[in-house]
């Protein structure tokens, strides 16, 4: 069994939009049986708890931070456009 991955989606507040996305992710990663934990954080918390997880999904422009995790843009789990790119891209993280 593989290890359980952790995913922070994080937001402006931490809460309605990485509560959306989160929960669109959650949906998706249990349709595939993918071993993932999904958690909405505030952007503010990010620097204190990013190193716990193992993937970073993006709703905010990143500008100049790399946080040295590999990270997918949570806009298309918001629209709809490109989720199955994104989606992809999430799932090839998971699996590493």
């Amino acid at each position: 069994m593989s290890k359980v991955k952790k995913i922070f989606v994080a937001c402006g507040s931490g809460v309605a939009t990485s509560q959306t996305v989160a929960s669109k992710i959650a949906s998706m990663c249990e349709n595939e049986n993918l071993p993932v934990s999904v958690e909405a954080v505030d952007i503010k918390s990010l620097e204190n708890v990013i190193d716990q997880c193992d993937i970073y999904v993006s709703i905010v422009p990143l500008g100049s931070k790399n946080w040295g995790k590999p990270t997918i843009s949570g806009i298309p789990f918001l629209t709809g456009v490109g989720i199955k790119e994104e989606f992809e891209k999430l799932k090839n993280f998971v699996n590493k």
